[in-house]
């Protein structure tokens, strides 16, 4: 699944091509994609906007146009691609976005997990998807005592906790591995149980990792090939997940797996008691 550094990769890499590009035309043709309005509302509103600019909060990119956002969650498998608008719509092409420049922006999702919601400005934070989520990592606002808060009921393994888009935005699971192995924190530990300079220590590796990963074009990342983007190349930098049975890079015993929250949870029970 995309997760932060996914998601920040794409973003840039679409910006380079929409910015002050107008939507002429929309064709929809997996209704569900379309969460928020209906389809037929979708395709009015949209129509004739231009792409003024391309964010990210937390995993979900925000397109401003001129009168409204759009929001689009890649989840599992969705990917942005550009096509002429001569060519068909292939078979998991979902949505396109017909430009002003005779390409089309089309959503490719094999698994239809993908969502969109067009949303009027002042309704951006007021309404889901957006009104839920926590701080950005890099937000001032994130401090031991804000995880402190938030952890002081938690009774649950901090690993499915670093996982919860409500209090930190963006950290999916290949990140939670990698956080709390630097933190020198067991996956299974809880979170009311943390001190200040385990706090802290998420928060700088949090950053940190994530940051390395942008650079990097992210870990998962499918949605383009080499002449339209860039492929993830973070997978070779990670520490332990997915090393099940390889030497931890620090004390050289084996990297373990195991399920936490129904994920899969990689760790070294020595580096993290």
């Amino acid at each position: 699944m995309p997760e932060l550094p996914e998601v920040e990769t794409v973003k840039n890499s679409l910006k380079k091509e929409l910015i002050g590009k107008r939507i002429i035309d929309v064709g929809v043709y997996y209704q569900k994609i379309i969460e928020y309005p209906t389809s037929d509302q979708f395709i009015k509103k949209i129509i004739n906007q231009r792409i003024n600019d391309l964010k990210r909060r937390g995993k979900w990119l925000v397109f401003v146009l001129d009168d409204y956002y759009l929001l689009s969650h890649l989840r599992m498998e969705g990917k942005y691609i550009f096509r002429d608008s001569s060519l068909k719509i292939g078979k998991h092409e979902h949505v396109s976005f017909s430009l002003d420049d005779n390409r089309q922006l089309r959503y490719q999702d094999t698994r239809k997990f993908g969502r969109m919601h067009l949303l009027e400005k002042d309704e951006l934070y007021k309404k889901k998807p957006l009104c839920d989520l926590g701080l950005e990592p890099w937000d001032e606002k994130l401090t031991s005592q804000y995880l402190k808060e938030k952890y002081k009921n938690k009774k649950i393994p901090i690993k499915t906790v670093l996982l919860d888009q409500s209090i930190i935005v963006g950290i999916g699971n290949i990140y939670a591995d990698e956080i709390l192995f630097l933190s020198h924190i067991n996956p299974y530990k809880k979170p009311n149980q943390l001190s200040d300079k385990e706090l802290n220590s998420i928060i700088e590796n949090t950053r940190s990792v994530l940051e390395q990963a942008i650079e990097s074009g992210g870990t998962t990342i499918r949605s383009y090939e080499s002449s339209e983007g860039v492929h993830g190349r973070f997978q070779q930098n990670l520490y332990v997940h997915n090393h099940e049975g390889d030497k931890c890079p620090k004390c050289k015993s084996n990297i373990v797996k195991d399920r936490i929250g129904g994920r899969s949870t990689y760790y070294c029970k020595k580096c993290q008691k």
